[in-house]
C-alpha cells in the first residue's frame, strides 16, 4: 500500500490541475461578452382589394417605410421578413376564396414595395376568415419560439362573409400557434361591422383599429429634410456594385423603388431613404459591397459575375474598390441617420400640435401596433416615438 501512495498522490495533483484548466475555461467562456443574434419578426399584410379600396392601396404604397423605419429602431435588431396578400378581387376565382399570396416571406423590402406598386382593385367578395386561413397555412413561418408572428388583416366589409370558414374558428388556430391577428377596419368605428373586427382580434390578442382609408392616403407631414433625404439617397445609390445573376435586375428595381416612391410624395421618398440606412434594408444577394459585409471572399467570385468596371482589375484592386464603397456607404448612411432622426422628432411635434385634427393612418395603426407587441417579446425601441 505505501508503495502505492506516490502514484495516488501523483493521480491527485493531476485531477487538480484538470480540474483547474477546465473550471478557468468555463469561467472564462462566462465572462465572454454575450452575441446578440437578430430577433425574428414575420409580419404579413393582407389588404382588401376590392373596387372601394384605392384610397388603402394608396396609403400603403406611400406608408410601407415608415413601418420599416419604426422597426428599424427595435432592439435586439430585428431580422424582419414581410409577406403580402390580397382578397376580394374576383379575377383571383372562387376556388381560392378570392384570395392571392402576392409575395411570400421575403427580406427583400424592395420587392415588398413592387408588389404593392402592382395593385389593381376589382370588385368582389371579401372572405376575411379566407384571408387568414391563407396566411396560416401557405406561408412559411419562422418556427423560432420567440419569434414575433404577426397578420395585418385590412378591409370595409363583415368580417363573418366567408361561406365556408368561421373567422373566430381561423382565429383560434391562429392563436394556438401563436400567430396574432391585428384587424383594421376602413370605416367608422360605430359601424355594425366593427363588432366582427373587434372579435377576430381579440381571439389573439391582438389589436383593432378603424381608419379612415382616403384620409390617410394624403395624411402626409412635408418637412424640411424631405429634399435633402433625396439628395443623399442618389449619393447612396452610387455605392452599390451589382453583381452576378440577380444584380442587373434587383438594381434596376432598386431604381425603380425609388421612383415609384417620389412619385407618391415627397415625404414617401424621405421615409423610403431612411429606411435604406437601416439594417432592415438588405442587398447582400445582389450587392457586393453587403455580400462582402456578410461573409462572401471576393477572390472567390467569378471574373464574369463581376461588373464591367472590377473585370480587369486585380485581386487586390477588387477588395480596395470595393471598401472603398462600403466606407462612403456608411458615412453617407450616418448622415441619412442624423436626418431621419431630425425629421421625425419634427413629424412628432407637427402630430402633436395638431393633435385634435389628426387622422390616424394605416402606417400609425401597424407601426403602434408592431411596436406594442414586439415590446411584449422583449424588444425595445430607441429614439422617438
Amino acid at each position: 500500500m505505501l508503495k502505492q501512495e506516490p502514484t495516488s498522490r501523483y493521480q491527485r495533483v493531476v485531477c487538480g490541475l484538470i480540474a483547474l484548466v477546465l473550471f478557468g475555461s468555463a469561467n472564462a467562456k462566462s465572462l465572454q461578452p454575450e452575441v446578440t443574434q437578430p430577433r425574428k419578426i414575420d409580419v404579413v399584410i393582407a389588404l382588401d382589394v376590392s373596387n372601394s379600396m384605392d384610397g388603402l392601396i394608396d396609403s400603403a404604397k406611400q406608408r410601407l417605410w415608415d413601418i420599416v423605419n419604426e422597426l428599424g429602431r427595435a432592439q435586439p435588431q430585428p431580422e424582419l421578413r414581410m409577406a403580402i396578400l390580397s382578397y376580394g378581387n374576383p379575377e383571383y376565382g372562387i376556388e381560392s376564396g378570392f384570395v392571392r399570396v402576392n409575395l411570400p416571406f421575403t427580406n427583400d423590402l424592395d420587392a415588398v414595395n413592387r408588389t404593392l406598386f402592382e395593385f389593381q382593385t376589382n370588385g368582389g367578395d371579401e372572405y376575411v376568415a379566407r384571408a387568414v386561413d391563407t396566411a396560416l397555412e401557405k406561408l412559411s413561418w419562422s418556427q423560432d419560439p420567440g419569434a414575433l408572428r404577426v397578420i395585418f388583416v385590412v378591409g370595409n366589409e363583415s368580417a363573418f362573409q366567408d361561406p365556408q370558414i368561421s373567422a373566430s374558428a381561423i382565429a383560434t388556430i391562429a392563436a394556438s400557434r401563436g400567430i396574432i391577428i391585428n384587424t383594421i377596419y376602413c370605416g367608422n368605428e360605430s359601424d355594425p361591422e366593427v363588432l366582427g373586427w373587434r372579435q377576430v382580434a381579440a381571439a389573439t390578442n391582438g389589436l383593432f383599429a378603424s381608419i379612415d382609408q382616403n384620409a390617410a392616403a394624403v395624411a402626409n407631414i412635408a418637412t424640411p429634410m424631405d429634399e435633402p433625404l433625396a439628395e443623399l439617397n442618389k449619393e447612396l445609390n452610387e455605392t452599390y456594385i451589382a453583381f452576378g445573376r440577380a444584380g442587373a435586375k434587383s438594381r434596376k428595381n432598386q431604381l425603380e423603388q425609388d421612383a415609384n416612391a417620389a412619385s407618391m410624395s415627397a415625404p414617401a421618398m424621405a421615409s423610403r431613404t431612411a429606411a435604406k440606412a437601416t439594417s432592415l434594408y438588405t442587398s447582400d444577394s445582389w450587392d457586393l459591397v453587403a455580400a462582402v459585409e456578410s461573409g462572401t471572399v471576393i477572390e472567390e467570385v467569378e471574373a464574369e459575375d463581376l461588373p464591367a468596371e472590377m473585370k480587369d482589375m486585380d485581386a487586390s484592386e477588387r477588395v480596395a474598390f470595393i471598401e472603398q464603397k462600403s466606407k462612403k456607404r456608411e458615412e453617407i448612411q450616418g448622415r441619412i441617420r442624423a436626418l431621419a432622426d431630425e425629421r421625425q422628432n419634427f413629424i412628432k411635434i407637427e402630430r402633436a400640435r395638431t393633435a385634435d385634427d389628426d387622422v390616424k393612418g394605416l402606417d400609425q395603426v401597424i407601426t403602434s401596433g408592431l411596436r406594442s407587441q414586439a415590446e411584449e417579446k422583449g424588444f425595445t425601441f430607441d429614439g422617438t416615438e
